[in-house]
């Protein structure tokens, strides 16, 4: 627990978590990635040279509101 404040209900005390990534060739973890969302020739996301930060998320326990940020990169 810590001292984050939920923006949707007011209570303290969010639980830490993480958001999964369960794709083809995922590392497990979901990643924030700088710019707009465009597609390559396949259909795929480009991000090559794009920097790349990990994702912290925290749930509320009473109402369940989460509340990500985009922190160290990756």
């Amino acid at each position: 627990m810590n001292n984050y404040t939920c923006t949707h209900c007011g209570t303290v005390g969010l639980m830490e978590g993480f958001i999964e990534d369960t794709g083809q060739r995922s590392p497990g973890y979901a990643r924030w990635i700088e710019g707009a969302l465009e597609r390559g020739i396949f259909g795929g996301a480009k991000r090559m040279g794009r920097p790349r930060r990990q994702i912290e998320a925290f749930r509320c326990p009473k109402c369940g509101h989460l509340k990500l940020f985009a922190t160290g990169e990756v």
